[in-house]
C-alpha cells in the first residue's frame, strides 16, 4: 500500500510540474460534496433576512475548463450558470451584483454568458448590477451589457468594442528547417486558418465577413443594454479603442462611477429593499472574507493588458478563434 501511495504522488508531482515553473504541491482534504456553498461576506445592522448574491466573472471567458490537473480552476460559462441557478432558486436573494475583472475573451463564451444573465432576469425578474473592477473589456463589457445597471470604478478599463481573429504563420521558418506541411482535405477552405499555410485573399475574404458579422451583433448588444445610445451612436464608440471609468460614463457606456460596494447599494435600490446579507457562491474548498474577496486564488501568471492571464489561457489561442477580447496585439488589421 505504502508503494502505491509512493507512485501516486511521485505521478502528481511530475503532472504538476508541468503546469506551471512556480508552483507548489500541497495536500489537502476536501469535502467529497462539491455543490456550491454560500458564504455572506457582509450584513447590514439588524434583523436581515434579504440577500444580495455577488458574483465573478473573471479571467479569459473561454468556455472550457481553465488550468492543469491539479489546479480547480472552473469553466467560466458552466460556473456562470451554476451560480445564477443558485441564486434563482433562493427566494432571499433580491438582487444580484455581477463583479468584473476580464479583458473579454471567445465570441461564443461571451454570448452564452450574456444569455445567460438575460435568461435570468426573465424568469427570476431579479435585478442584476454589473460592477466593472479592474477591466471589463471587449467580451466583458459585452457581458455587462446584459445588466440593468452599470457601475464601474473610476480607473477601470472598458470599452474596446470589437472582433479580431487572430491566425498565426509558420511557413517561414518551417522553410528554414526544410519542413513542408501537406493536408488532404474534402474541400478548399477546409484547412483555413492552420498555422501551416498562409492565408489566400479569398480565405481572408471569408473572414473578414464573419468578423463583420459578429462585430454588428456586438454594436447591436450593446445598442440594445444601453438607453442613452442608439446603433449609429455606439459604432462611432465601436472601433476596438478602450475608456477609462470617467470616460466610459461621459460616452453613455456605463451609469455610473463606484465601487463593489456602490454597486451593492444600487442593487438594493433595484430591489426595493434597504438591508441585505451579500453573499458569495464558491467550491468547498474556497474561503470568501469579504466582499472584495477573488473568485480564486490562481498561481502568479505572466502580464497582459493589465489583467493576470495563466499560460494555459493563452495557449487556447494557439488555433483560429474569433474573440471579443481586449488586445495589445499589433499585427491585428481591417475591422475593428
Amino acid at each position: 500500500m505504502k508503494g502505491i501511495i509512493t507512485r501516486i504522488i511521485a505521478c502528481s508531482l511530475f503532472v504538476l510540474a508541468g503546469c506551471s515553473d512556480n508552483v507548489g504541491f500541497l495536500i489537502k482534504p476536501v469535502p467529497a460534496d462539491q455543490r456550491l456553498k454560500e458564504t455572506v461576506v457582509r450584513v447590514d445592522k439588524g434583523l436581515v433576512w434579504n440577500k444580495v448574491a455577488l458574483i465573478d466573472v473573471e479571467g479569459l471567458l473561454v468556455n472550457t475548463r481553465n488550468g492543469c490537473v491539479w489546479s480547480n480552476w472552473e469553466n467560466p460559462v458552466s460556473m456562470l450558470r451554476e451560480k445564477l441557478d443558485k441564486a434563482q432558486q433562493d427566494g432571499a436573494v433580491k438582487a444580484v451584483v455581477i463583479r468584473i475583472n476580464s479583458p473579454g475573451g471567445t465570441v461564443q463564451a461571451s454570448e452564452a454568458m450574456y444569455d445567460q444573465l438575460q435568461r435570468f432576469k426573465r424568469e427570476s425578474r431579479k435585478p442584476i448590477v454589473a460592477c466593472i473592477t479592474n477591466v471589463g473589456a471587449s467580451g466583458a463589457y459585452y457581458v455587462a451589457c446584459a445588466a440593468d445597471k452599470i457601475v464601474c470604478q473610476p480607473s477601470s478599463i472598458t470599452g474596446s468594442i470589437g472582433v479580431i481573429i487572430q491566425t498565426v504563420n509558420f511557413v517561414g521558418t518551417m522553410k528554414l528547417l526544410g519542413i513542408k506541411a501537406e493536408a488532404i482535405t474534402s474541400g478548399p477552405y477546409k484547412a483555413m486558418g492552420s498555422p501551416l499555410k498562409g492565408l489566400t485573399e479569398k480565405e481572408r475574404e471569408i473572414f473578414r465577413s464573419m468578423v463583420k458579422e459578429f462585430y454588428e451583433q456586438f454594436v447591436e448588444v450593446v445598442a440594445k443594454g444601453r438607453d442613452k445610445l442608439n446603433a449609429k451612436q455606439v459604432r462611432a464608440l465601436a472601433d476596438g479603442r478602450v475608456f477609462t471609468g470617467k470616460q466610459a460614463l461621459r460616452l453613455g457606456l456605463v451609469d455610473r462611477l463606484g465601487s463593489v460596494e456602490d454597486a451593492v447599494e444600487q442593487a438594493k435600490k433595484a430591489a426595493g429593499i434597504k438591508k441585505a446579507k451579500v453573499v458569495m457562491y464558491h467550491r468547498p474548498y474556497g474561503y470568501r472574507s469579504n466582499v472584495y474577496s477573488a473568485a480564486s486564488l490562481p498561481a502568479p501568471a505572466t502580464q497582459i493588458n493589465l489583467l493576470n492571464l495563466q499560460m494555459s489561457e493563452l495557449a487556447l489561442l494557439r488555433r483560429p478563434m474569433f474573440l471579443y477580447l481586449w488586445s495589445t496585439d499589433l499585427t491585428s488589421n481591417g475591422i475593428p
